[in-house]
């Protein structure tokens, strides 16, 4: 490796943003549901409590009854209402069972359809993340082309640092095509 601050900041920076890309993907596969209970689905649904909007998980607990339903026990009851309303209007395509305690979410056997659907949604997901990272690479390379433009890279240094760029980019892509993959099997195994 070259030995520049400015390459290795760099370096540091696009990495950093590539491992996050891949993050960020696998965070936002945790709330698509393979027909089984996941309290992560309910991690970004918004509640409107207090006079503004709560995320749920600071309003209650959120746990799994049994392998396709989850309870949510709000510590104020007087929210039932208010979360009730908030799955509801959510595209989570769930139906809430309020007993005046506790909500319950009973998650339906997914269809042929319904998986074929998610594995779209996961696939369009992917994409988007390659794209990100594409977008870094090309980030970097600029950053490159401005060093070697300002005399502060040799051409030689210049290809070494291109090459690295594209290595890491493509082990990003790897790891989004893997994650895609192993969302899709868990989507499509019954």
């Amino acid at each position: 490796m070259i030995e520049n601050e400015q390459v290795e900041e760099l370096f540091l920076i696009l990495e950093e943003k590539l491992e996050k890309t891949v993050a960020v993907l696998q965070e936002e596969f945790s709330g698509i549901r393979a027909g089984r209970a996941n309290p992560h689905i309910l991690d970004k649904l918004q509640v409107e409590a207090y006079g503004g909007m709560s995320p749920l998980n600071q309003l209650g607990n959120v746990s799994v009854l049994d392998a396709r339903c989850l309870v949510i026990s709000p510590w104020d009851k007087s929210l039932l209402k208010a979360i009730e309303k908030a799955i509801l209007q959510s595209s989570l395509g769930l139906n809430p069972a309020n007993d005046g305690t506790v909500i319950r979410l009973v998650f339906p056997e997914l269809t042929e359809e319904r998986r074929k659907e998610l594995v779209k949604q996961v696939k369009k997901m992917g994409e988007e993340s390659k794209v990100a990272a594409r977008n870094l690479r090309r980030e970097a390379m600029d950053g490159i082309k401005k060093m070697k433009t300002a005399k502060e890279l040799s051409e030689d240094e210049a290809a070494d640092c291109e090459d690295e760029v594209e290595k890491l980019v493509s082990k990003c892509v790897e790891s989004i095509d893997k994650a895609v993959s192993a969302k899709e099997k868990e989507l499509m195994t019954i």
